[in-house]
């Protein structure tokens, strides 16, 4: 009789949705400080806008070479290498003491971050089930929106008792324990991890393949950018990315100083999209996963998902602007966020349907197209806010959202980058 499988691969992705929830609880607090550090060194709107685009920077830039280390140096490696790397720029934030030097801080964090979800993608290749990846990308990205949702609260409360920079030394800590944590207990393939049973190894490799080595020496990336389906996921994730920088890194911003929000309703008003989000990513992968197993049609089920979710933000985003009730506001952003989110999961598990190996550089590629977009967006809000008001900005990111659904109509995650995979299907260019 064959053995029971254990469950490690389940704990793995636990393990990765803790670290999902760290990088964004240590993106968003400066976000919840940005207002109170424009206090302190007397930062104008458009100067703080520098600050939170130097991370998406160093972010946009190092997202290739992120994705490139763990392909190359296995997730166990590279995933506790760069999580200490932005941990310790989480701390030193605190030991800035001007818009310059905080720029530089924020952008050698955001070049750390760069690899985690990349490197993260990489790290769930060789352990999850393909009829779980859409549910695995969707609890991943919804422990990130946990992370956000909880940070403006708990800096709030920090920030009262002790200042704007104990949350900053506190959350640094957090993932340097994190780091340590993976680095023992994680293994790059199921064949090296000791708490793996026959079971569950037969039951991985009849869905993923044989044993194969832990490492690949060479990334085919003459393939993977000529792809058309890489093209438009680039092109999406850059709509996603615009519109998701704007509620990250400017909503407590605009709540305190547009909707009149105080310190502490602030903190908590800011947190609510996040929940919606949380959920957003965990329907958006529940529902593509089901449609996919059910029909065998994973075309369908990645591409009509995603535009559900796009349509839906947009939907949200223009009432939310327009109403001049905050509650209202704050309640139409939550629906906005939720359908944002919804694409997450989706968009997420196309690099693992269609990379296989190779999917972290794959997810490399569309973030860097998504941070690119964040950047931009991020920088531009500043002056935009300036010049136009705080509407026009969100009036863009619902145009950004209608195109991000029409860019969802060419894709194809049945369509398989190497063929010579197993289970994967013909190469498309």
């Amino acid at each position: 009789m064959q053995q029971r499988p254990t469950r490690v691969r389940h704990l793995v992705l636990w393990l990765t949705v803790i670290a999902y929830l760290i990088t964004y609880m240590d993106r968003a607090v400066i976000s919840s400080a940005a207002p109170f550090i424009r206090e302190e060194f007397g930062f104008t709107i458009g100067t703080m806008g520098l600050i939170l685009g130097a991370f998406r920077v160093g972010y946009t830039i190092c997202n290739i070479p992120g994705g490139w280390l763990g392909d190359r140096f296995g997730p166990r490696r590279a995933l506790a290498a760069i999580v200490l790397w932005w941990s310790a720029f989480t701390a030193l934030t605190t030991a800035m003491t001007g818009a310059a030097s905080m720029m530089i801080c924020r952008f050698l964090f955001g070049a750390g971050e760069a690899g985690a979800f990349p490197i993260a993608t990489r790290s769930l290749s060789r352990w999850m089930l393909p009829s779980e990846r859409g549910w695995a990308q969707g609890l991943t990205h919804a422990g990130s929106r946990l992370g956000a949702a909880f940070t403006p609260p708990l800096f709030v409360w920090m920030m009262v008792q002790y200042g704007w920079r104990l949350p900053f030394l506190c959350f640094g800590a957090v993932g340097c324990v994190w780091a340590v944590v993976w680095y023992f207990w994680y293994r790059d393939t199921p064949e090296e991890h000791s708490q793996v049973n026959a079971g569950e190894l037969a039951l991985i490799q009849q869905s993923l393949g044989t044993k194969r080595t832990g490492l690949t020496t060479t990334v085919p990336w003459g393939i993977i950018l000529s792809s058309r389906v890489t093209i438009l996921l680039g092109l999406m994730y850059f709509c996603y990315g615009w519109c998701q920088a704007i509620y990250l890194d400017w909503l407590p911003t605009y709540l305190r100083e547009f909707r009149g929000f105080n310190p502490v309703k602030m903190g908590i008003y800011a947190s609510l999209p996040y929940y919606a989000g949380a959920l957003g990513n965990l329907a958006g992968g529940r529902i593509t996963d089901q449609w996919a197993t059910r029909s065998g049609d994973l075309k369908s089920a990645r591409r009509i998902v995603g535009m559900i979710g796009f349509v839906i933000a947009a939907v949200g985003i223009i009432p939310a602007t327009l109403t001049p009730d905050p509650a209202m506001s704050v309640a139409l952003s939550c629906l906005a966020f939720f359908g944002l989110e919804v694409t997450i999961s989706v968009s997420w598990a196309v690099p693992l349907d269609i990379g296989g190996d190779f999917a972290g550089s794959v997810s490399a590629v569309m973030n860097t197209c998504g941070n690119l977009g964040g950047t931009i967006s991020t920088i531009a809000v500043g002056y935009i806010v300036s010049q136009f008001g705080w509407n026009v900005p969100f009036y863009i990111a619902a145009g950004f959202c209608i195109a991000g659904a029409i860019l969802y109509l060419g894709i194809d995650a049945s369509r398989h980058l190497f063929p010579s995979e197993p289970g994967a299907s013909s190469h498309e260019n």
